[in-house]
């Protein structure tokens, strides 16, 4: 298997004006600030995310059990569970709350609207409503966005195309709920009208819905399937790999992390270096720093990455010969 891959998109949303640059153990305070942490993945598909973040964190001087005590809670895939879980961190009145992915997002800025919460991830939180624009954020939420420029996220198509120049359908995994949704989808349709693709929207609002939605790929003849960026495939990602394998059904994504599970291509966004980069957003916080009325900067790039070896190459061919 071969992989190469650049840096990752992201759009972040600063803080506040430095406060210093020492790490946390020059802190005059002796105390053990409490992080919540919260995501809609299980411990183990967000492992590699929750380690990039708390690694950031120990670069900057912070060590578990001495400067700070994490909370975690995990959705287990079941965003059924995020207002509860998110009520349960608030009464735990933690310093801040780190989380990432819109659906995520929204049910925690319901519910801790006064503790400050960093985004390691986001789309589009200005359309979203979690921030009032990325020069002044407004109220208690800043961090990261991934949020795709036409130019960016058209990229994913134009790189499938050179992979299948005759592919002329192309299947669009879309989830409508979370905040946001329709900013990636309008995007997405542009991008195939620009190159001449037809569009095949096909919706997923749960795990369950996958199965039936390769099932529709597969009716409709689609010569491949493009995965947006979203938690709902992003947790499911070894199972979204898996039927599109099943179904011979080429795909391009926008996170690495497909790839590393056996998909065939991405272009986008390294998330993990966007939850490394949420520890410097906390450290600022812990420092003083108030979210709503700091400045913004804009971390602007790109990330590719492709599986090969005889195993992927064979899958891929035979359904498209």
């Amino acid at each position: 298997m071969l992989r190469s891959a650049l840096s990752g998109l992201g759009l972040g949303l600063a803080v506040a004006a430095m406060i210093g640059s020492g790490a946390a153990s020059a802190q005059s305070a002796a105390r053990i600030f409490r992080v919540g942490y919260i995501v809609v993945a299980t411990p183990e598909e967000q492992a590699h995310l929750t380690r990039a973040f708390e690694d950031g964190m120990r670069d900057l001087g912070y060590v578990e059990g001495r400067d700070v005590a994490f909370e975690r809670r995990f959705a287990h895939g079941d965003t059924g569970r995020l207002p509860d879980l998110a009520a349960e961190l608030v009464k735990l009145a933690p310093d801040v709350i780190v989380t990432g992915g819109n659906p995520v997002i929204a049910a925690v800025r319901r519910t801790a609207t006064t503790i400050p919460v960093v985004m390691g991830i986001s789309r589009d939180p200005v359309g979203a409503g979690f921030v009032a624009s990325y020069g002044r954020p407004g109220g208690n939420v800043t961090g990261l966005a991934a949020d795709p420029m036409p130019d960016v996220l058209g990229k994913d198509l134009e790189v499938f195309k050179e992979i299948l120049p005759r592919a002329q359908r192309v299947a669009l995994l879309w989830n409508p709920v979370p905040p946001g949704a329709d900013t990636y989808r309008k995007v997405a349709e542009n991008a195939a009208r620009r190159l001449g693709v037809a569009m095949q929207v096909v919706e997923v609002r749960e795990r369950n819905d996958l199965e039936a939605a390769f099932d529709a790929m597969v009716r409709e003849r689609a010569d491949g399937v493009w995965v947006l960026p979203d938690p709902l495939t992003f947790t499911a990602r070894r199972q979204v790999v898996a039927l599109s394998m099943k179904h011979r059904l080429p795909s391009v994504y926008w996170q690495r992390e497909f790839v590393d599970g056996g998909g065939l291509v991405s272009y986008g966004s390294n998330v993990a270096s966007a939850f490394r980069r949420a520890a410097w957003y906390v450290d600022r916080i812990l420092k003083g720093a108030k979210p709503g009325t700091s400045p913004s900067s804009r971390r602007r790039s790109s990330s590719w990455s492709s599986t090969s070896g005889p195993r992927s190459r064979s899958a891929w061919r035979s359904r498209n010969r």
